[in-house]
């Protein structure tokens, strides 16, 4: 009768990519608009692009539109391009001037506004409609922009009586309701002169009065708590950059009073930004860009979060944007510290790559008293025996101390760097990035800050990484067993690692295999014995216990069994013992094995198979002669020998053509 094993149980949970501000990498991502459908955000931005052969290579340049969501705010998913500009029947061939969008939803429809230069008239731009049965599309275009719409940034409020309005930046910026199909202005169109007294043109809605004086673009409209707000970016300096200001009315149409700048301007001389807001599971964002992965181009912008809150009376709170944004992020998914909450002295981020800016960042902390706070980190899917691993460099031994919350928090995990700096032997890695991984002393529950600093010398943090060990064992149910689809047998009596210091696998050749192994008694009747779960056995100073495990991999990762148990990896010789029941006698079956490390296989007592020498392990690396399983028991055995490397193992029966035999079944 099976009995439970004595392993421990290890899962395996893929990471995630996270996201903090700026929200999404790998491509750039301007004025983004953000609306809730379906209980998802569904981000809208514009998309930067490097300026093609013959267009002017110091303006803005976009050719095509995608739409990202997402349930959490940091993992973001892109649903692809849903609009190009040569797809669109009314825009101007490669005018590369598709614009800020915004995208609503009316009736089970989506409707997505956007702009761009129009091909039957050079003069400045169009705002046009495409419209979709979901929000992540495919859309298609109506045939011809909104008549009586000459601008650029549309955005869309459906008010509470189901009215929709629609603003745009263009002569100042203008609003108007729209018809019952969102597709046409209600209303009629006025003749006024074009700009810079270019010929009359029939435009529709009206001036946004109340506005402060200076150049506006980019309108937002939304409505919170009986208050309808007209938010704007808006140049209040002369040769300045724009800010993020804003109005508030009892009416949609206004008259605006102004209420002054919710986001000042940009700290490093971002000239524009564009931003929407969006409530969603009771918390109010504002979406807005900045040039994070463009430092020295302020035309590639990057989308980033953060909160926004409002006063009693409605007035919106000043927002400060931060590096971290918001969102909870998973432990299990890379954490780049960088974009850090808060940061101590000492603190520097750099661009990793100046030339691959999608890179990111990593935080320099300079010296011991230099520190990162990295809030709302999820520790709620890690295990008992989870890990740390981060990418550092330093330029002399030091270590990175994880702790919780503050300085005087319990510590999570420690990583000594040491820096090897004699080359005569070893090759000299300071300065060098490295991959380090530590085990967790103590595991934060539910949702928690971590506080990250040097212990010694400061050092480079590109990011760290909480990760799961690999369930690779589970315990044996059933009495009986079946080998895998082909044919690898997976469930075995494993006894814990021996002590066997080797310095070199190069020693074992069969004389030493023999010597070292067969010639051996290590426990008594070791190539007969049938041992018990749990069974204690003595073996020279050692203590050691058989487990019965079934292996989650057709390898049986004898390294990882070994770890589990605590014991030592490396310098070590494993025994493994299964049993093969068979229902006939199966002849002309030959044993086919693989293994990290030099075995030997034996069938009821008697050799049948050696892998000697510095084996890595291989399907079928080695076959034995043709034998026969015998009707009922056979009992199967391997002892695995390895020095400094990470043992496994795999074995099946195959029959004459190489094909799996399967038909018997495995008590151990």
């Amino acid at each position: 009768m099976m009995k439970k094993s004595l392993l421990m149980f290890l899962l395996w949970m893929p990471g995630v990519i996270m996201a903090q501000n700026p929200i999404i990498s790998g491509q750039f991502t301007a004025d983004p608009t953000a609306r809730v459908f379906n209980n998802r955000v569904y981000m809208y931005p514009s998309h930067d692009i490097k300026a093609p052969e013959g267009q002017r290579q110091d303006w803005f340049c976009m050719a095509d539109y995608h739409v990202f969501s997402s349930e959490n705010l940091v993992d973001w998913h892109d649903h692809g391009m849903i609009i190009t500009q040569n797809s669109v029947p009314w825009v101007r061939p490669d005018s590369y001037s598709m614009w800020a969008p915004d995208c609503v939803e009316k009736n089970g429809k989506y409707y997505f506004y956007f702009p761009s230069a129009p091909n039957q008239n050079a003069r400045g731009f169009a705002v046009g409609v495409a419209v979709a049965d979901r929000p992540e599309g495919p859309f298609k275009c109506e045939e011809q922009p909104i008549n009586g719409v000459f601008g650029i940034d549309p955005c869309v409020l459906i008010d509470d009586d189901g009215q929709a309005y629609i603003y745009w930046s263009g002569m100042g910026i203008r609003g108007a309701k729209l018809k019952s199909n969102m597709l046409e202005l209600d209303g009629e169109l006025q003749e006024i002169r074009g700009p810079q007294g270019g010929p009359g043109m029939k435009v529709g809605g009206v001036a946004m009065e109340g506005l402060p004086d200076g150049f506006k673009e980019g309108p937002f409209a939304f409505k919170q708590g009986g208050h309808y707000y007209l938010t704007f970016p808006w140049v209040r300096k002369e040769n300045g950059t724009e800010t993020l200001a804003y109005a508030m009315s009892d009416k949609p149409l206004g008259p605006w009073e102004f209420k002054g700048v919710f986001m000042e301007e940009s700290p490093t001389g971002c000239w524009t930004n564009h931003h929407s807001f969006v409530q969603y599971k009771g918390q109010w964002y504002l979406f807005y860009h900045h040039n994070d992965y463009s430092p020295s181009f302020d035309k590639n912008r990057s989308a980033r979060i953060d909160k926004v809150s409002f006063n009693a009376d409605g007035t919106i709170n000043m927002v400060k944007p931060t590096l971290r944004g918001v969102g909870v992020v998973d432990a299990l998914g890379k954490i780049e510290i960088d974009r850090y909450s808060k940061a101590g002295d000492g603190v520097e981020v750099a661009l990793l790559d100046t030339c691959n800016t999608f890179l990111g960042w990593d935080a320099n902390l300079k010296s011991r008293n230099s520190w990162v706070q990295f809030d709302d980190v999820d520790f709620s899917n890690l295990k008992k025996d989870a890990y740390l691993i981060t990418k550092v460099k330093a330029d002399a031994n030091t270590a990175l101390v994880v702790r919780e919350n503050n300085a005087s928090g319990k510590v999570i995990a420690r990583i000594d760097v040491t820096v090897i700096s004699d080359g005569q032997f070893r090759r000299d890695n300071s300065g060098q990035w490295m991959n380090l991984t530590a085990k967790l002393q103590y595991i934060p529950k539910g949702v928690t800050n971590l506080y990250v600093a040097p212990d010694g010398e400061g050092l480079h943090v590109d990011w760290i990484q909480f990760k799961n060990r690999p369930d690779y064992f589970s315990t044996p149910t059933g009495a009986q067993s079946k080998p895998d689809a082909d044919g690898f047998i997976r469930r075995w009596m494993l006894l814990e690692p021996i002590d066997k210091p080797n310095r070199s696998n190069t020693v074992f050749v069969d004389s030493y295999l023999d010597e070292q192994i067969v010639n051996t008694q290590y426990f008594k009747n070791q190539l007969t014995m049938l041992p018990k779960p749990g069974q204690k056995m003595k073996v020279g100073k050692q203590n050691l216990l058989w487990h019965a495990v079934e292996s989650n991999t057709f390898n049986v990762r004898l390294f990882r069994f070994a770890e589990l148990a605590g014991k030592q990896t490396y310098g070590v010789l494993f025994w493994a013992v299964t049993v093969i029941d068979c229902p006939e006698q199966i002849d002309d079956v030959r044993l086919a094995a693989g293994s990290n490390g030099s075995s030997i296989w034996w069938l009821d007592g008697k050799e049948v198979l050696r892998l000697s020498g510095d084996r890595r392990m291989v399907k079928d690396d080695g076959m034995s002669p043709r034998i026969t399983l015998k009707k009922g028991r056979n009992i199967l055995r391997t002892a695995v020998i390895n020095g400094p490397g990470l043992s496994d193992f795999c074995v099946r029966f195959v029959d004459g053509d190489g094909k799996p035999v399967t038909n018997y079944q495995i008590t151990y």
